[in-house]
C-alpha cells in the first residue's frame, strides 16, 4: 500500500500499488478535474508533487504532451490520470488551480471552499 497526501485540503488516503492519483482523488473526494475521464486527453488533473515523485510511474511522451498544453507547468507537474503509485511510500502532492477550477466546473453543487 501506498498514501497520497493532497497537501492544500488536508486529504489522505492509502491506495494499493498500481492506482493512478487520479483514482487516489476520488476514493477520497479531493477536489481534482477529470474533464476527459482519466484518458490523457486533457489536463484537469494536472497536480504538483512535492514528495514521493520517485514512487510513481515516469511520465510518457504522451503525458508530457499534454503538459505543454497545461496552465503553470513546474518540474513537479504530472497528470493525475497517468502517475501510478509503484512503489510503497508517501506521495505527497498539490492540485493545481487549472484541475480545481475544472472540478468545481464539473461540480457546480459544490461549494468551492
Amino acid at each position: 500500500m501506498a498514501t497520497i497526501r493532497f497537501l492544500d485540503q488536508g486529504i489522505e488516503v492509502e491506495v494499493p500499488l498500481g492506482t493512478s492519483v487520479l483514482e487516489a482523488a476520488q476514493k477520497s473526494h479531493a477536489p481534482e478535474g477529470s474533464a476527459c475521464g482519466g484518458v490523457c486527453a486533457c489536463s484537469t488533473c494536472h497536480v504538483y508533487v512535492e514528495k514521493g515523485a520517485e514512487l510513481l510511474s515516469e511520465a510518457s511522451e504522451k503525458e508530457e504532451d499534454i503538459l505543454d498544453k497545461a496552465f503553470d507547468v513546474r518540474m513537479s507537474s504530472r497528470l493525475g490520470c497517468q502517475a501510478r503509485v509503484q512503489k510503497e511510500g508517501l506521495v505527497e502532492l498539490r492540485i493545481s488551480k487549472e484541475s480545481l477550477d475544472a472540478f468545481y466546473n464539473e461540480h457546480p453543487d459544490l461549494p468551492r471552499p
